[in-house]
């Protein structure tokens, strides 16, 4: 397992292992959506990865990187939905069990995609603290090996080549990267592509009103929890962890919040405009852009889709 953060190598040698197990997903653009925000919008399109979002490739990379004995017992995880949907994807596809402990809580769309990978779901209370006793309780009866969905270096390393591909797949360069955060796995890995891809591209954050820890932990230089949790992006309720927080806090240029409005308006802009099918989570980072017109105004923007795993049977508009 990786005891550093990534550096440039990692991050290639990990985009040739997935490469041929995941979509080189495409890059959108919308004349609507650049006249609304003012600057010229490239949207990396994970929506349209493999399991429906960017976690396919942290996941697939952590479980390649593991050792043929680590994998014999299955792999264990705790997710609300995309993590889990990756991780059980990856296990079939090395031919393990995937133990998957999810919030009782979880979208029912998610839920079923889990158990159609053929995982074993284990349910707990939407708390941190929960998923975590329970995922340990999984790994001692099981012996299964534990990957974190986000404090884990090969699974940043993974993550990372979002915007690696972003980067490579832009020209001329791109001016800002935004990406959604939650524990920061997609975050950290954004911020060390830019650093080593594309050093002139500062990177930004968007993160829910309602789950408001990384703002926080940004501006007081140490991991805090939000004041309150409730927001309509369910993939952003996980605060920062001890491997993701200083990569976070040494490379991104701002991380900047929206309201749950917020989201749901984006969200809806892209369905109407560019009919993607887009979770609120995957919406953030256009709420974010949008928020902040003077801010992005003239430039060219990359802005990370990392999810389209939606319950269509409850959407917000």
């Amino acid at each position: 397992m990786m005891t550093h953060a990534p550096n440039r190598e990692n991050i290639q040698q990990a985009h040739e292992l997935i490469a041929p197990f995941i979509h080189r997903t495409p890059i959108m653009t919308s004349s609507a959506l650049n006249a609304i925000s003012g600057a010229e919008l490239y949207f990396k399109c994970e929506n349209l990865q493999k399991i429906g979002a960017f976690k396919a490739r942290g996941a697939l990379n952590a479980v390649l990187s593991l050792p043929g004995q680590d994998r014999v017992n299955g792999i264990a995880t705790h997710s609300s939905g995309n993590h889990a949907q990756a991780i059980a994807w990856a296990a079939a596809k090395v031919g393990t069990k995937a133990f998957i402990v999810m919030p009782d809580n979880s979208p029912l769309v998610k839920i079923k995609a889990v158990e159609g990978y053929g995982a074993e779901i284990t349910f707990c209370k939407n708390t941190p603290e929960e998923r975590e006793s329970t995922v340990l309780q999984i790994v001692e009866r099981t012996g299964a090996t534990f990957i974190h969905p986000f404090n884990n270096y090969e699974v940043i390393t993974g993550q990372a080549t979002v915007a690696k591909e972003l980067i490579e797949d832009s020209d001329p360069a791109l001016d800002v990267i935004v990406a959604p955060v939650g524990g920061g796995g997609l975050l950290s890995g954004t911020a060390l592509s830019a650093r080593y891809f594309s050093p002139g591209t500062k990177v930004y954050a968007a993160e829910p009103e309602g789950a408001a820890d990384a703002v926080l932990s940004f501006r007081n230089g140490r991991i805090e929890k939000a004041p309150y949790v409730n927001t309509i992006a369910d993939g952003l309720l996980t605060y920062l962890g001890d491997k993701t927080f200083p990569i976070i806090h040494g490379h991104v240029a701002d991380v900047l919040t929206v309201s749950d409005q917020e989201i749901i308006d984006a969200m809806r802009l892209l369905w109407e405009r560019m009919k993607l099918v887009v979770e609120p989570s995957g919406a953030v980072s256009l709420a974010m852009v949008l928020k902040n017109k003077a801010l992005f105004e003239g430039k060219r923007i990359g802005i990370v889709i990392s999810g389209g795993n939606v319950d269509l049977g409850r959407l917000p508009f």
